[in-house]
């Protein structure tokens, strides 16, 4: 009777999981939805051809602002989980939240020289800095335990509702008015959105959330963790496995972002039209979206490295079949090609947050995983660069497709080495 209760016991507990925190999984998911590296990034596409016919600058040219976009992740990533741990999270994210609109709004001054854009685009996540991914994914983690994969999945379907809305939204405020609408729009989402849920439902754990039935916590409560032990946050720093952790899965993102941008390209040189070059690539957005959330129901059950190294390697199949494929090739092959691909790009995120919480415990996670987001931006950053360079020397794909095939083998064995995984430890009071 005693096992049986246990057991009952034990298979509530997701249940409660998700009775307790659904809010605070509103708020992540919003959160998700309206941070700057997805909202400009998303966003940006919309916005090139107003800008270009509002100031004449090339396309190519514009195309810069995004590279500064992402030098401006690799800062804000840094300062986010050093502020959360110094002034306490709900602070430093309603600060934040309150400071971002007039960041995006101060973008619509932007004027004559495209290097003011280019500023523009480097301090507006700084200004942010307070509501990265960071953030979201550590107020995850510390309300979920056993269904910690399966709600960062949840939460990181964010960016994908943000890829599927923005896009119009900013077209319709375009044609409305002009290029600055896009701009004010991208401004007003974390403020009408993210800022009222945060202000109601931002509590750092369930911990402080049953403390709050006798008294509202002040806006600048510290988070729930005890504060970090320095020597163990160094100790961490100089750990095998974190940085086998950074490099195999910035070697995996730098290779999904070469896929990404020049896949389309590459369908058309095979005697796609740009309809069908189009309709295949829809494919990659349906299927980051299932591997996300596949990959967060199974690191739940199941040895999270294998799984991560499992749907990881997903893109290398891609690449190879990719690399094979002619104006012969099949519909159904270049499809399932550009789809594998985009499981292994949906499972990444969720799968290094997941990893780094499990691995490294809470206390440092901010920290930790700013540093790991700061890697990933800044392969992501530099990445685009080389993949221009190897097109130019080889006049083809296949340099790149063999490069990025390689990424998405050697990044999955590395994950292999990762060892046995610590026991789940809940957030500490």
């Amino acid at each position: 009777m005693r096992e049986a209760s246990a057991s009952a016991a034990s298979s509530n507990v997701p249940v409660k999981e998700f009775s307790r925190g659904w809010t605070i999984l509103l708020l992540a998911l919003a959160g998700a939805a309206t941070t700057v590296s997805v909202t400009l990034l998303y966003g940006f596409g919309t916005l090139v051809l107003p800008l270009q016919q509002a100031f004449g600058w090339s396309r190519g040219d514009l195309q810069i602002a995004i590279s500064c976009m992402s030098g401006g992740v690799v800062v804000a990533s840094q300062l986010a989980g050093w502020m959360n741990l110094r002034w306490g999270m709900r602070r430093v994210t309603l600060i934040s939240l309150l400071l971002l609109p007039f960041a995006f709004f101060g973008l619509t001054a932007v004027h004559g020289s495209i290097y003011w854009l280019y500023l523009g685009f480097f301090l507006v996540p700084i200004v942010g800095a307070g509501v990265t991914f960071v953030t979201w994914t550590q107020l995850v983690s510390w309300w979920f335990d056993r269904r910690r994969g399966m709600a960062l999945a949840l939460v990181l379907c964010g960016s994908g509702l943000a890829a599927a809305i923005l896009p119009p939204a900013l077209n319709w405020a375009i044609e409305r008015w002009d290029w600055r609408a896009g701009f004010v729009l991208l401004g007003l989402l974390p403020l009408l959105l993210t800022l009222p849920l945060a202000w109601y439902f931002l509590v750092p754990s369930p911990k402080s959330a049953a403390e709050s039935s006798a008294a509202k916590p002040k806006p600048g409560q510290p988070s729930a963790s005890a504060p970090a032990d320095n020597s163990s946050f160094k100790l961490t720093l100089r750990s095998r496995k974190f940085w086998v952790l950074n490099i195999s899965l910035t070697l995996v993102v730098s290779a999904v972002v070469g896929m990404v941008t020049n896949t389309v390209p590459l369908l058309r040189d095979i005697g796609l039209s740009a309809t069908q070059a189009s309709a295949v690539f829809s494919s990659f957005g349906l299927a980051l979206i299932s591997g996300r959330l596949l990959a967060g129901w199974l690191i739940d059950r199941l040895w999270a490295p294998g799984v991560a190294a499992v749907a990881l390697f997903m893109p290398c199949i891609g690449c190879l079949l990719l690399w094979t494929a002619d104006a012969n090739s099949s519909v159904v092959l270049l499809t399932t090609a550009v789809a594998l691909v985009g499981v292994g790009a949906g499972a990444e995120f969720d799968l290094s947050a997941y990893l780094i919480a499990r691995y490294f415990g809470l206390p440092d996670y901010g920290r930790l995983f700013g540093i790991h987001l700061g890697m990933i931006t800044a392969g992501s950053m530099l990445a685009p660069l080389m993949f221009a360079a190897m097109y130019q020397a080889s006049g083809g794909y296949g340099p790149l497709l063999a490069w990025c095939a390689g990424c998405c083998v050697v990044g999955p064995l590395m994950l292999l080495t990762l060892g046995r995984q610590p026991p789940l430890v809940s957030a500490p009071a």
